[in-house]
């Protein structure tokens, strides 16, 4: 199959999932996954093997918990990386909260799900995906807080250019622009912290002076290089001052997109204090993350940023999950 029935697989899967229900999603996975796929997704679910794993523990408990629940992807573009066919798509799952969800008390209203995800292709069906549910977002949606958080939280939008649904013929040119873009900045820039500090690091050569940083729950969204150095970026490399960024299981570009994620792609070790309010550890961190990014002209103008933020704070010592079933009044941010 071609880079483009690959996408619409993944589209016609993502329309799929609104006529679904958790009664007959296993038929739907049929049609798209191997049987034997190898899944990776957010704590608490974390690695599930087999497509029967997929249904009856994650697809099958979320459609139960949303029953109309629709998958609108905003972004969607498949890139070969190291021999692999690879699609990446990122969007929002949009359902009303019926019945609890790993142990989040249902609101019965209208609640987003963002997502990002990365699907590998085997003759013709998905054999490998990575993928991370906001849930952190989700426990905010139901009014609870975890930890404060850095910058404000929102329904995450799509590119502001309304084009990141990739199809027809594929742009090389724009794609190896994209992509030595995105890879100047993670092992270039990104990199070059230690050695000069936070100034020292030349975002303006990478990034628009205003562009779009949508970050995970508990960290938040900011627009333009000084507030992303202010509220992220900062505080982020204060917390994790040894970080190692560009472990990627993949790293993808098409047109004027391009998107990375790895099981971890960032590793540090946890020394600053009152990063999300909390003191340091002197942990060991690995951080699964998905990260996509949209190129306008010469410089990136959006990120969306995707960090399995539940998993990243039980290496702090918080385990949420612990925390909402023993003690939710002390998370609980409005009442019932």
């Amino acid at each position: 199959m071609s880079h483009e029935e690959h996408k619409q697989a993944i589209q016609e899967f993502s329309a799929g999932v609104h006529r679904a229900s958790d009664d007959d999603v296993g038929d739907l996975l049929v049609e798209y996954f191997h049987d034997e796929v190898e899944w990776h997704g957010p704590a608490p679910i974390d690695k599930l093997d087999g497509r029967t794993a997929v249904a009856t523990e994650f697809w099958e408990p979320l459609l139960a918990s949303f029953p109309d629940l629709e998958k609108n992807d905003y972004i969607r573009f498949a890139d070969e990386f190291e021999g692999d066919e690879w699609v990446c798509a990122t969007g929002n799952l949009v359902g009303t909260f019926e019945e609890d969800w790993l142990d989040i008390p249902a609101t019965g209203h209208a609640t987003w799900l963002r997502y990002g995800e990365f699907h590998r292709f085997e003759e013709g069906k998905v054999a490998e995906t990575r993928t991370i549910v906001d849930v952190l977002d989700v426990l905010r949606q139901a009014g609870y807080r975890i930890v404060p958080s850095l910058g404000p939280e929102v329904v995450i939008p799509g590119p502001t250019t309304q084009d990141g649904i990739l199809h027809g013929d594929r742009d090389e040119d724009a794609s190896r622009k994209t992509m030595a873009l995105v890879e100047g900045m993670l092992f270039d820039g990104l990199n070059s912290y230690e050695e000069e500090g936070l100034d020292g690091m030349g975002m303006d050569e990478y990034w628009h002076e205003d562009f779009m940083w949508y970050g995970p729950a508990g960290i938040g969204s900011t627009r333009g290089i000084g507030a992303f150095q202010d509220v992220h970026q900062g505080p982020f490399l204060e917390a994790f001052p040894d970080r190692e960024v560009g472990h990627h299981d993949a790293r993808l570009a098409e047109g004027n997109y391009c998107a990375s994620t790895g099981w971890p792609a960032v590793v540090g070790t946890h020394l600053g204090d009152e990063w999300l309010g909390l003191p340091a550890t002197g942990n060991d961190a690995e951080m699964r993350v998905i990260d996509v990014w949209r190129r306008e002209g010469d410089l990136l103008a959006e990120n969306w940023v995707f960090i399995d933020m539940i998993d990243l704070l039980d290496q702090l010592g918080v385990d949420v999950f612990e925390r909402l079933r023993t003690n939710p009044q002390s998370v609980r941010t409005r009442l019932p």
